[in-house]
């Protein structure tokens, strides 16, 4: 899969990349995409086996990238590869290439047989032309990928693990041939032959249980890109006609039936029913949905018949901006990923310089070649970085796959590891700690005027808004039957208010502060009765420079369900809490007291500006976190050191924010916080149980702990490792 773009973008081109199997292999691809004239950065995934390359905007636009991208991956010695081979790699069976494992494994217990057995009492010993026959087809048959890689390697003057493999199993096979040849007529001399073809059987199993693992890793993709079926019934001159998803047109009605899974991003036309909506956000529970609902591609169908409006098809649904996001997140790479490259850049080399100082050391000492070889071999053997490479990816894709099953989008690692230090959390107010549903409490006229055309006025300005607060304004005068009005030239100022055109004369709703900014006289508001603790707006009629209030709009909301319990629950890990509202203080201050804040907590009167200002002061005590959902949420939500958006907010925030919700519950704050820092810790044990295995393991053999065989397995081991304890991650829930 290559990502195709103009080179004028910055948008990054995605490649696909077999054959890697360490931390060097991704130094070199990385190297040699680099290298590629125009390329700017490359970052290379070893878990999900993909390369993100950005292209300078400088570059020729004519450029054919992709081309060029997958030659300078082959000349460095690897396989560039196709979305197809890649989608036949993920879904192959469980137990699909283990054949020439089992293979090997056969040949080599055979092999090894004579060693097993003797402690039985049994001594026997196979010929050598037979253990050279056994094992020939296991190092140069199974083992042929070492050599071809490990050549390559050698060809561009680097170094990798099956440059090691290969070194190591060819020494210890050459020495057995040439004992067998010094041996005299009848003897029967100690041959390393098992040891050769069990290094390179047990290898080749820890690739294979690497490989299981890593489909398992990306079950969270694929589970996300089975969601959208493949064909939908679209209505056409009043008969449903049956085409493929990928002919959706924004537009088009489509029909569906109990059951069935929603193609597309659409809005509900006709009928009644609920949405399982559980594999995208989540949410345990059924929504209902009625005309005017959203219904989102990928969620299921209840009992009900829908007739849908299609909103939004291909890339620009909500399903496939989730798997991207996801997709970001896993080929991104943790800040200290970036130490771990640089380490494995330099680490073949230099066990090579060990396994020779080694052998020298062992020829100095006296030993023989013999017995300096092979702990040479040994060194070579266990040294292999395999788990540097896949400590980091490997957790990280399964944190973020696990994540987003229960509705939390990662955007990146970076992300991540900020989330870990967060020291405060602070909340948008209304949509975010509210349910987002405000009522119209109270609608007094100024004047004693007839208070229905008014009202009539205020929801004519706010039929096109999809903020809370015109909603309820347009709801009300639904319920009252008021007849519907048309606004026209309708300008808004975020946080502030909005201006437009009514029967030909200008109106002013906002807040009382943008009123006042713009000369309009406010009435003394009564806020001990209907309006105590609202949110207030203020309808003024644009009079010469200034305006004439005609009435005062009083909003209230009510906490959004388990706001008060996730809220405290952040209290109890120790973060500190903060929410800042563009409400006034009163209306805050109401709303703060069944969540449970302080009044130092609670920051009111704010414009988008000033949130940004309150985060910084915030942010003296330690990182902050802000958790928001609207349009004039994003600066904050892209100041904050993490920006957690809401899923039920908009497209600005979302595309503001580290983190996203899919669902609007506040507890998923404390869980997103949980899962960043439980995939943090995995990152942190797989790097630490790596650089202790190679540490540990390489003095070991290097002063005769280790025989190669032993170190074969301690290595195959120590990926295989890295990976389950990655896969732990798997079986993480958020806590309610």
């Amino acid at each position: 899969m290559v990502t195709t773009v103009s080179a004028s973008t910055d948008t990054p081109l995605d490649l696909l990349v077999g054959g890697m199997t360490c931390a060097s292999c991704v130094a070199r691809v990385e190297k040699a995409l680099r290298a590629v004239p125009g390329v700017t950065d490359a970052a290379v995934n070893l878990a999900t086996e993909t390369a993100r390359v950005r292209v300078s905007p400088d570059a020729p636009a004519d450029t054919d990238w992709p081309s060029r991208l997958r030659r300078a991956v082959r000349d460095a010695g690897y396989e560039p590869r196709t979305a197809e081979q890649a989608a036949e790699a993920d879904s192959a069976p469980a137990w699909a290439g283990l054949l020439p494992v089992a293979a090997g494994g056969l040949l080599s217990l055979v092999l090894m047989a004579p060693m097993l057995l003797s402690p039985l009492g049994a001594h026997t010993m196979l010929a050598p032309w037979l253990q050279a026959l056994l094992a020939a087809p296991v190092q140069f048959g199974l083992g042929a990928r070492f050599y071809r890689a490990g050549w390559a390697a050698l060809r561009a003057r680097s170094g990798n693990m099956d440059l090691l493999v290969a070194l190591g199993t060819s020494a210890a096979y050459g020495l057995s041939l040439w004992l067998w040849w010094r041996a005299p007529a009848g003897a029967m001399p100690h041959l390393y032959f098992e040891a050769s073809a069990t290094v390179v059987t047990l290898v080749l199993l820890g690739k294979w249980l690497e490989a299981r693992a890593k489909r398992r890793t990306g079950s969270a993709i694929r589970a996300l890109q089975a969601l959208r079926p493949e064909t939908a019934r679209v209505l056409r001159r009043k008969r449903e006609v049956e085409m493929p998803v990928a002919e959706l047109l924004v537009g088009d009605t489509v029909v569906l039936r109990p059951g069935e899974r929603v193609p597309a991003d659409g809005r509900v036309l006709e009928g009644r029913s609920q949405a399982d909506e559980s594999l995208l956000t989540g949410e345990p529970l059924p929504v209902d949905k009625a005309p005017g609902d959203r219904l989102t591609g990928g969620s299921v169908n209840g009992e009900g018949r829908l007739l849908v409006e299609v909103t939004a098809v291909g890339a620009e649904t909500v399903l496939a901006r989730v798997v991207r996001l996801v997709e970001d997140a896993q080929a991104a790479k943790a800040p200290i990923q970036r130490t771990v490259d640089r380490v494995a850049e330099v680490f073949v080399p230099v066990v090579l310089v060990i396994a020779a100082l080694t052998m020298a050391g062992w020829l100095l000492a006296g030993a023989g070649v013999e017995a300096s070889l092979v702990h040479a071999v040994s060194v070579l053997v266990i040294a292999c970085p395999c788990a540097l490479g896949l400590a980091t990816p490997a957790a990280l894709m399964t944190g973020t796959g696990v994540a987003a099953r229960h509705g939390i989008l990662v955007r990146d690692a970076a992300a991540l590891e900020q989330a870990r230090r967060i020291v405060t959390v602070a909340f948008d107010k209304t949509g975010t700690l509210t349910a987002g549903r405000p009522r119209l409490l109270a609608f007094d006229t100024v004047a004693g005027d007839d208070d229905a055309r008014w009202l009539a006025v205020a929801a004519a300005l706010q039929a096109g808004s999809e903020h809370p607060l015109a909603r309820a304004v347009t709801a009300a005068a639904v319920e009252r039957g008021l007849a519907a009005m048309t606004a026209t030239d309708i300008r808004a100022e975020a946080g502030r208010g909005l201006r437009g055109v009514v029967d030909g004369r200008e109106y002013l709703l906002g807040s009382e502060r943008w009123m006042a900014e713009h000369g309009v006289a406010l009435p003394l508001t009564d806020r001990t009765g209907a309006h105590a603790g609202a949110t207030v707006s203020v309808l003024a009629e644009s009079v010469g420079d200034g305006g004439q209030a005609r009435a005062v709009l009083s909003f209230g909301d009510l906490p959004r369900e388990g706001a008060a319990d996730a809220l405290a629950g952040l209290r109890r890990r120790g973060l500190r809490l903060a929410m800042l509202s563009g409400d006034n203080p009163a209306a805050a201050a109401a709303m703060a007291a069944p969540l449970g804040l302080r009044a130092d907590e609670v920051h009111a009167g704010l414009l988008p500006a000033g949130k940004v200002d309150a985060l910084r002061a915030l942010a003296q005590a330690g990182p902050v976190a802000m958790v928001g959902d609207g349009i004039n949420d994003a600066p904050a939500l892209a100041a904050a050191d993490l920006g957690i958006a809401m899923g039920s907010g908009t497209d600005v925030a979302l595309q503001a924010a580290g983190i996203t919700l899919m669902r609007p519950d506040p507890a998923l704050v404390g869980a997103a916080l949980d899962i960043a820092r439980r995939t943090g810790a995995k990152i942190r044990q797989n790097l630490f149980w790596a650089f202790v295995y190679n540490l540990a393991g390489i003095p070991l053999a290097a002063f005769g702990l280790l025989s190669p065989v032993v170190a074969g397995a301690a290595m195959a081991l120590s990926s295989v490792s890295v990976m389950a304890n990655a896969l732990l991650l798997r079986r993480w829930r958020p806590r309610r």
